[in-house]
């Protein structure tokens, strides 16, 4: 009974130590796991934040670019047609779409559809505004006309570029 009452006296201080440092390795390695996904996500958000303002500032870019006002500037010709011309800005708002279209991932469901009703408007009064345009008329008739068409409906860009301001603004 001695031995072991002996072995116990051994035994058991033993097992109390091992168990404290099991238990608390095994507790710093929990938190440094968790450490380290909380860094990883706040990492992560980081990134997403950047690439969602890069988006913002792309749409804002498109935006402008698709101004009636920086459009006729940007593509004017004085060689061209009003047919011709016509089909020279709703070729370039087109293609300006296209190459911004995947932004759409990056930014908010009303953002990306306030985009897209921006650019509508914008060829409805370029469509609006050739339709209404009478018969020998020229570029510089027509070109008035979009201009007279988009200080009408308050310039739509604007509108829209406020509307991505506040929502950019809403990340920070």
């Amino acid at each position: 009974m001695e031995t072991l009452y002996d072995i116990l006296k051994i035994l058991l201080p033993s097992l109390v130590v091992f168990f404290t440092a099991y238990y608390s390795i095994k507790l710093l390695t929990k938190n440094d796991k968790e450490k380290k996904a909380i860094e990883s996500r706040s990492d992560s958000q980081k990134e997403i934040t950047m690439l969602r303002l890069q988006a913002y500032e792309r749409i804002t870019l498109f935006l402008e670019r698709i101004s009636l006002s920086s459009l006729i500037t940007r593509v004017s010709n004085n060689k061209l047609s009003p047919e011709e011309f016509h089909l020279l800005l709703l070729t370039e708002i087109r293609r300006e779409f296209e190459h911004n279209i995947t932004q759409q991932l990056y930014i908010s469901h009303e953002a990306w559809k306030t985009v897209v009703d921006t650019k509508e408007t914008i060829v409805k009064i370029i469509n609006l505004s050739k339709v209404k345009l009478p018969k020998n008329s020229n570029l510089v008739d027509f070109t008035k006309a979009i201009i007279e068409n988009d200080l009408v409906n308050e310039t739509p860009t604007m509108r829209a570029i406020e509307f991505i301001k506040k929502e950019a603004r809403e990340l920070f």
